[in-house]
């Protein structure tokens, strides 16, 4: 009986590693995608292209990928979630963060598909085995396009220089404050007395109001802008008033030819490419993943040489190495302080839930570990030197 019933139980465990390793054919998968937008807004032009590099990357066909366009942060995403089961999809990727609870609602209804969410977070504490999130590391490019605008501020007035500097976000999460910080920091490893200034616009994609804002700090004495929103309205607000510009998910230079000096960017195609090729090969598929420059999942856009301090290349060069040799952290708590203080640990902090962030390697340095095993920025430190003039949740 006991032969009987071990010999079971293997044949049990047999025909459940060959159900996960059975994979499904990669010239009968199908690809659903939601957007928030559509190619005329950056961060969805992102997702775009990171869309068509996973089709060509895998050799998939355009009937096997089928998109929604232009699906705002409601129920109207459940229900492109559900069109797209409909329509036989194996797997759906959805864009934006407030797609997350519609995405996770259509996961727990169709355990048989697999869902993939950009920025979210709810994946790994949902229980659901078919929730995934992902997004690149975008705070480490972010960190290097900070030091393009240091060294634009130091040529112009000198590396000791105290200039105000202005950041367009669009809501006070912690996406967005991260990204800030890291730009800042960066901004501060070439000029360290600088501070900033951030305003919320209260939405991803307002180029209305993303100009308004960026007037508005640049009429407060910043003399730089950079921005976590996604078109082009501080850039265009920046060329009218002659103020530079750092840029995030695609080039400005069309825009602000005269101001611009670069943009923060990340490339989806690696994490697309990744969830289908696993779904493809029958492999486990990570409630979380995040790549940064290690993986070429990040970049800074081509350097304005209209508008670029001289020595800009160089020094982004040894940035991105420093990077991924792990030498430069870029959350290194010996970098920033809040309230006058030095971060030693996060477990005790309110916001954190008792999560210890702080991490120390083997050279003995200090510092905030950023997407280590979370796919979602976690940084909402408020650090000394950056002023918040409203905020949007």
């Amino acid at each position: 009986m006991k032969k009987f019933l071990a010999l079971a139980l293997c044949l049990v465990m047999m025909l459940g590693c060959a159900a996960v390793a059975e994979g499904i054919p990669a010239d009968e998968i199908k690809v659903g995608v939601i957007l928030l937008h559509d190619e005329n807004v950056g961060y969805d032009y992102a997702h775009i292209l990171g869309r068509d590099y996973m089709k060509e990357t895998l050799g998939l066909s355009d009937d096997q990928i089928v998109t929604e366009y232009n699906i705002p942060e409601n129920e109207e995403c459940y229900d492109a979630a559900i069109r797209l089961v409909s329509k036989g999809c194996n797997i759906i990727f959805a864009d934006s963060f407030g797609h997350e609870d519609y995405l996770k609602q259509a996961a727990e209804e169709n355990p048989d598909v697999q869902f993939c969410h950009a920025t979210g977070y709810q994946a790994a504490s949902s229980g659901l085995d078919n929730l995934h999130n992902f997004m690149p590391s975008v705070y480490e490019s972010r960190y290097v396009s900070g030091i393009v605008a240091g060294l634009k501020l130091a040529e112009v007035y000198g590396a000791d220089t105290d200039a105000k500097i202005g950041y367009v976000g669009a809501f006070s999460y912690a996406e967005v404050v991260s990204g800030y910080t890291a730009f800042f920091l960066g901004v501060r490893s070439i000029c360290p007395n600088v501070t900033m200034e951030v305003k919320y616009t209260g939405s991803w994609a307002d180029q209305a109001t993303e100009r308004e804002v960026a007037q508005a700090l640049i009429e407060g004495g910043c003399v730089l802008i950079s921005q976590h929103a996604d078109t082009t309205g501080a850039a265009s607000a920046c060329e009218e008033l002659g103020v530079w510009h750092v840029g995030y998910n695609v080039g400005m230079i069309d825009t602000a030819p005269n101001t611009t000096l670069t943009s923060a960017s990340l490339k989806w195609g690696p994490d697309y490419a990744f969830f289908v090729n696993a779904l493809i090969n029958g492999e486990e598929l990570p409630a979380d993943r995040s790549d940064g420059y290690e993986s070429d999942a990040v970049w800074i856009t081509e350097l304005n040489e209209k508008t670029i301090a001289a020595g800009t290349q160089e020094a982004v060069d040894a940035a991105v190495a420093a990077i991924k040799d792990g030498t430069l952290h870029v959350f290194n708590n010996a970098t920033f302080t809040v309230n006058g203080e030095t971060v030693t640990s996060t477990a005790d902090i309110e916001g954190f839930y008792g999560v210890e962030h702080m991490v120390t390697d083997e050279s003995g340095v200090t510092y905030f570990a950023e997407q280590d095993g979370f796919a979602a920025p976690a940084f909402s430190l408020r650090i000394d030197g950056i002023t918040e003039l409203n905020t949007v949740y």
